[in-house]
């Protein structure tokens, strides 16, 4: 990101957005396997077909997926492939800071273990 202007730093911010919300990662993370249409994908996810469409209208926009109309129904498949990296780095940072997170948590319950005995002694 290093170098870009305020501008190109808006619509990364703006890229960033779309993935924030768990229903859209959990629509792509769907259409991994491949093409889907809304109303596949709204019952995989257990939301309505109209919340479904919400959230693929913007992730269309984005160009994280491409719609193609096959007759009555749309389908829906990932555009970029990349983004699924994106999504595997991000999920391995958070991997990594939980394991971190319990090592310290295991650690400061050994201190407070062993120091629980000395103060029951002293009272």
């Amino acid at each position: 990101m290093q170098g870009l202007s305020s501008e190109a730093l808006s619509q990364v911010a703006d890229y960033f957005r779309v993935l924030s919300e768990p229903t859209r990662l959990q629509i792509l993370n769907l259409l991994r396997s491949g093409e889907r249409n809304v109303g596949e994908l709204a019952q995989a996810c257990g939301y309505t077909s109209a919340n479904v469409s919400r959230h693929l209208s913007l992730l269309t926009q984005h160009g994280l997926v491409v719609r193609e109309s096959r007759g009555t129904a749309a389908y829906y498949r990932i555009a970029d492939e990349s983004v699924y990296a994106l999504c595997d780095l991000v999920c391995g940072s958070i991997e990594r800071q939980l394991e971190r997170s319990a090592q310290d948590r295991k650690a400061f319950a050994r201190v407070h273990a062993a120091a629980s005995p000395r103060r029951s002694r002293q009272g």
